[in-house]
């Protein structure tokens, strides 16, 4: 069964294939043009010139007039029969060298067009190039072997030495080290990894001997899933590029029509015959929809393409257009706008002991419990390096916390349930930095000993360091609304909105699943809105926006699934420049409408109430046509 790498490659081969004849039989038909237009001038006149004609006519004409008579038989028509039916038309009113012009310029365009935008499927093809062909495989007595990396079994594991690519997705069994994930995340910066830490496919070790745990075979890697993606995208057709085939097939038919009706009115009105006819041709050439029909796709594919080297996938151009358009854009909160992890934010000693000393025996009743607030605390007193002294005697406590022994001193440490046990009366001072904490949305853990207070450890989950910047982003590039959707308590979400500078009245806390999805849906009554999760818990509110954004799904099936987008690192900021890039795709296509439509316009006017030289329509036709070809691929070279 053929893979998809194999098919891309393939279908690349197959375009350059076409893109070398192309070059070939345009050059064929430039030299017939040139030879039959230089002939006269060395006083050759007669068959060598109608010779260098025909060569000319068959090489420009001939892949037109098979896709033409292709088209025909499938039951629609196109617009290489436009160009064959003016070419014919131009010679059979004695102007053969216009002919040679219009197929000359329409073959050049044709192939500088398959180049331009074959580049959106090589820029694939450059993910595919940088997979590992081999992995060096561990064997049961610790030597290692060199394996395919289609052969790879889940649970083998795979040697990466500095400098090497992950070969497939996997889990850090042994060693820690950065690892350099922009080709798969956009990430600029290597990430530190460690045991238990998951990796992808294609990314480079930079300075560590890892052992991985293979988890995903090559089919099923991130890097794979985004080449699928990407060309599934690719394949699916916009709205607007549905509009311009349709528009395409049956605006050819009119100008068809069109131009057989300006014929008969030329001949009516007076007009001798041959001019009539060289009107006409001239019609079917400036009237063509070549511009207007390439307009759309060669701006979005271009974008669906460059967001992917990022590690922004777009799963089709419906999602990039509609994502230009956003008028509110609803954001999930914990693991979102948040880290998804609790974290100390601050530890307050109320005793003579100092901040250090609170940390370090909190740290220590804590060591036995399994609680992830315990787990933030012990993570915290790691991360500042106190010295943790050995608790004993330590008890679980449930819905309330732990007590440990300490050097000979019981220890407790838990919430405020706890503390009214151990506590007849609350001092104000305690009272007071409790609602303190609690008013700014934090969980508060008390350390005490007997009856005394010796400590308070604040403990918050986090906001993401890109998320700030990124909301203000979206703002300035004109996001009307940004709305806060989370199942946490109000309090918790008012105080994650403050730092963010979200205004209270797009907040919305202790929202259920179900709840969250009727929210957007009120949202929608105002205008297109996007909501931003993290692609697993909230899978039914990513389906109800136009536009669904899952961030961090790198390694995550459910999250590819869910969106319509999927960020794979959890750079909020990639939102941001994400959606700058979808405005700025829907902009090129309303340039390229309205340039193609103008164009044409002019020329037709100018055609029909006035003279316009074959050669200057087909010059305007094709130029016009390459200019938003051009346009459009400024999205896949520019910076995202």
């Amino acid at each position: 069964m053929e893979t998809l790498a194999e098919k891309v490659f393939a279908e690349i081969e197959e375009e350059r294939k076409e893109v070398r004849l192309g070059v070939i039989l345009t050059s064929i038909t430039l030299l017939g043009l040139l030879t039959a237009v230089a002939l006269p001038f060395f006083g050759i006149t007669g068959l060598l010139v109608v010779a260098a004609y025909v060569v000319a006519y068959l090489a420009g004409g001939l892949p037109a007039g098979k896709e033409a008579i292709k088209s025909l038989f499938e039951g629609s028509i196109n617009i290489d029969l436009l160009m064959v039916l003016a070419a014919l038309a131009a010679a059979g009113v004695g102007e053969p060298r216009d002919g040679a012009i219009l197929l000359f310029l329409f073959s050049l365009a044709g192939t500088l067009e398959g180049y331009a935008m074959g580049n959106t499927k090589r820029a694939v093809a450059a993910l595919m190039e940088i997979r590992p062909d081999e992995a060096n495989v561990l064997n049961a007595d610790g030597s290692t072997s060199r394996v395919r990396v289609e052969e790879l079994l889940l649970g083998q594991k795979v040697i990466v030495r500095p400098g090497e690519r992950v070969p497939v997705d996997g889990v850090v069994e042994s060693g820690s080290g950065a690892i350099d994930q922009s080709s798969v995340t956009g990430e600029s910066v290597p990430v530190d990894k460690t045991v238990g830490d998951e990796v992808f496919a294609s990314t480079v070790n930079q300075n560590a001997v890892l052992t991985i745990t293979v988890t995903k075979t090559a089919e099923q890697s991130t890097i794979a899933r985004m080449i699928k993606l990407v060309t599934e995208a690719q394949e699916k057709r916009s709205p607007s590029e549905r509009f311009s085939d349709w528009f395409g097939q049956r605006y050819t038919i009119f100008v068809l029509v069109g131009s057989a009706a300006a014929l008969g009115i030329f001949l009516f009105i007076g007009l001798p015959s041959s001019e009539a006819f060289y009107k006409a041709a001239t019609l079917l050439v400036v009237a063509s929809p070549c511009a207007i029909v390439i307009s759309v796709p060669a701006a979005i594919l271009s974008a669906i393409a460059a967001s992917a080297r990022t590690g922004v996938l777009f799963k089709d151009g419906a999602a990039m257009e509609s994502l230009g358009s956003i008028h509110t854009m609803a954001f999930d909160k914990t693991g979102t706008l948040t880290e998804g992890k609790m974290q100390v934010t601050d530890v307050v000693s109320l005793s003579e002991y100092s901040g250090a000393e609170i940390l370090a025996l909190a740290a220590a009743v804590e060591t036995h419990s399994e609680h992830p607030l315990a787990a933030s605390i012990r993570a915290h007193a790691s991360k500042e390096g106190v010295n943790v002294p050995e608790a004993v005697n330590a008890e679980a406590l449930p819905g309330h916390g732990m007590t440990a022994t300490i050097n000979g001193t019981a220890y407790w440490i838990g919430n405020r349930a706890l503390l009214k046990r151990q506590l007849h009366t609350l001092a104000s001072e305690v009272d007071e930095k409790l609602k303190a904490f609690e008013t700014a949305g934090k969980t508060t853990v008390i350390l005490g000993h007997a009856t005394e207070v010796l400590g308070i450890i604040a403990i918050a989950d986090a906001v993401r360091s890109s998320a700030a910047e990124a909301l203000a982003a979206l703002k300035a590039q004109g996001v009307q609304e940004v709305v806060m959707l989370t199942g946490d308590t109000s309090a918790v979400a008012a105080a994650i909105a403050k730092e963010l500078g979200v205004q209270n009245d797009s907040v919305h806390g202790s929202l259920l699943p179900e709840q969250k999805v009727a929210l957007l849906e009120k949202l929608k009554e105002h205008g297109t809105v996007a909501f931003v999760g993290d692609g697993v818990n909230d899978a039914a509110a990513l389906a109800t926006a136009e536009v669904g954004l899952a961030i961090g799904v790198g390694g995550s099936d459910v999250a590819m699934e869910a969106a319509d987008v999927a960020l794979l690192s959890d750079d909020l900021g990639k939102i941001a420049r994400a959606h700058k890039l979808a405005k700025k795709a829907n902009t090129i296509i309303k340039q390229n409408l309205y340039f193609a439509v103008g164009i044409m316009a002019l020329m037709v006017l100018v055609t029909i109430f006035g003279h316009l030289p074959l050669p200057l329509g087909v010059i305007g036709h094709e130029g016009g046509t390459l200019l938003v070809v051009a346009n459009g691929l400024r999205l896949l070279f520019g910076k995202v």
